[in-house]
């Protein structure tokens, strides 16, 4: 049997808004009696949020991901022997407790390892007692600090290095272990020579300040590195080659994640040098750039990409967003609500996002059934905002049977990273702002238990340059900025949504969870309680 799901354009808005109209048998016949709960909504809300990061941990998932059988290993689905043949490299910003986790598991066999991790963890770690997360003293494992704020330097440098001669110097007998997590791209810098890493960074700073997509900065990345784009699983031939990877893109691109440097990728010249004309780049390269863009391309990612087929590179992701609404599902199950995931993609501008959610609490929240433009409206703002239009009827049609029938609190969840416009210079992240969003949308509502919650927060613990990873917020949030004399429309003016929430009910509404170690972007949280409904 065939579906057919038309483009929003297209819906017959009638038949669409008909999915959500309340069902009277089912109302009488369907209801279940709502679970008790005496833990406060705000309470659980950081409660299913903690769930959340604590399934995308990265000792957890590579854990989940390894299953040790005697002298073999089964990794997604296949099996590998183990022969004294194990090396293992790795780059990101939770790298180090994956490695740790991959050493418990596999060190028998591990013969030796390099990996690149940002300046300043290990001492981090051990001042916040994740002494779990780290090597033991007599680690084969080399660890390699480098790339401080974020951006790649000469110790990251230095790290790449190391890791690509461990690479070359593997036979076919060999299993090269590749563990990689967000930050990946810059603590592996290898520019092509005779491109300096400084000339790299120019190049591929002018064209992000251009406005290029993350698309044409990694075809340029590609073109001017070593080891990006395949170019580490190609050092690492004849190997056998298996990457575990913790994600923070949208969608789990395997070629974006790091600049996929286990992923086979062609480089095509006019490619790249389309990209740079674009943005009015090519007269101003170095003469470095120009030398490496101007030899024959394809290079080797157009002979060696039969390998990718014969099974010797493999590629895994073992933690994402979706891993994380999942277990956060299970946790508001426990706590007495019927988890319902609408997308682990949200993106665009907060303030597109926040009228989503504010639509989405409105719609959930009707006594009655909900006027139809707010459905419309939903459909309409979906695009924008990385949700699917069938994703959006799904979630409507769930909500609107939750209400008829009488299914008690529900916990809607999403994941992604919208964005922020700056237009000031104060404190915060995009959590904190779309929260406080969030919290103008919900003005006029009840307050909880008899209205909704809003929780946004990012699974690295850091949103923005603050110590907070988000904050929560309800329809009291406006009258109660009021009350203490906070003109939310300022705060966001000047983009200082950490002050604003620093200062209002002494911090109260922070969310502050500490060093998480992980990061699969954000999770979004929407409480409803359960709604008496009024049946004409």
């Amino acid at each position: 049997m065939t579906f057919y799901f038309h483009r929003p354009t297209e819906l017959s808005m009638a038949r669409v808004l008909s999915l959500f109209r309340p069902q009277p048998f089912l109302v009488h016949v369907g209801r279940r009696k709502p679970m008790l709960c005496k833990m406060s909504m705000d309470s659980r809300a950081r409660k299913v949020f903690a769930a959340a990061v604590e399934a995308v941990q990265p000792d957890a998932v590579v854990r989940q991901s390894i299953e040790r059988k005697e002298d073999s290993v089964i990794i997604s689905g296949q099996k590998f022997t183990l022969k004294h043949n194990v090396h293992l490299v790795g780059f990101g910003k939770a790298v180090l407790g994956m490695a740790a986790e991959a050493e418990r598991i596999v060190g028998d066999h591990l013969v030796k390892g390099i990996i690149s991790v940002p300046h300043g963890i290990q001492q981090t770690l051990q001042q916040h007692g994740k002494n779990h997360l780290l090597l033991k003293e007599n680690s084969r494992i080399r660890v390699m600090e480098g790339a401080k704020h974020n951006l790649p330097d000469s110790d990251a440098q230095k790290a790449a290095e190391g890791i690509k001669q461990l690479a070359s110097e593997l036979t076919e007998k060999d299993l090269l272990l590749v563990l990689i997590s967000g930050g990946g791209s810059a603590l592996l810098p290898a520019p092509t020579p005779p491109i300096s890493l400084q000339q790299k960074q120019d190049v591929t700073r002018k064209l992000a300040g251009a406005g290029a997509t993350i698309q044409e900065l990694n075809t340029v990345r590609r073109a001017l590195s070593v080891l990006k784009g395949g170019g580490l699983a190609h050092c690492a031939q004849p190997a056998q080659v298996v990457s575990l990877i913790l994600s923070d893109v949208i969608g789990d691109p395997l070629d974006l994640i790091a600049s996929g440097p286990t992923v086979w990728s062609e480089v095509w010249p006019e490619e790249v040098l389309s990209v740079l004309e674009r943005y009015k780049l090519l007269n101003c390269l170095p003469a470095s750039v120009k030398e490496v863009l101007g030899k024959p391309m394809p290079r080797w990612r157009e002979n060696k990409g039969k390998s990718n087929t014969s099974g010797r590179v493999v590629n895994t992701v073992i933690g994402s967003n979706s891993v994380a609404l999942k277990w956060a599902g299970r946790r508001a199950r426990e706590l007495g609500f019927r988890p319902l995931v609408l997308a682990p993609g949200v993106c665009g501008d907060v303030r597109s996002v926040s009228r989503l959610y504010g639509l989405l609490a409105r719609f959930a929240c009707s006594r009655e059934e909900p006027p139809p433009e707010i459905a419309a409206e939903l459909l309409r703002l979906g695009p924008e905002v990385g949700v699917e239009s069938w994703d959006l009827c799904r979630t409507m049609q769930v909500l609107g049977e939750g209400r008829t029938e009488g299914w008690g609190s529900t916990c809607l969840l999403a994941g992604g990273e919208p964005t922020v416009e700056l237009t000031g210079k104060g404190r915060g992240g995009r959590n904190q702002e779309l929260a406080l969003l969030v919290g103008l949308e919900l003005r006029d509502m009840k307050l909880p238990p008899n209205g909704p919650v809003f929780l946004s927060g990012g699974t690295d613990g850091q949103d923005g340059p603050t110590e907070a990873a988000g904050a929560i917020t309800d329809g009291g949030l406006y009258e109660e900025a009021q009350a203490q004399g906070l003109d939310i429309h300022s705060f966001l003016t000047n983009n200082d949504s950490y002050t604003f929430f620093t200062r209002l009910s002494a911090g109260q509404r922070l969310l502050v969870p500490g060093l998480t170690c992980t990061n699969v972007m954000d999770v979004h949280m929407l409480l409803i309680p359960p709604i008496p409904i009024s049946m004409r």
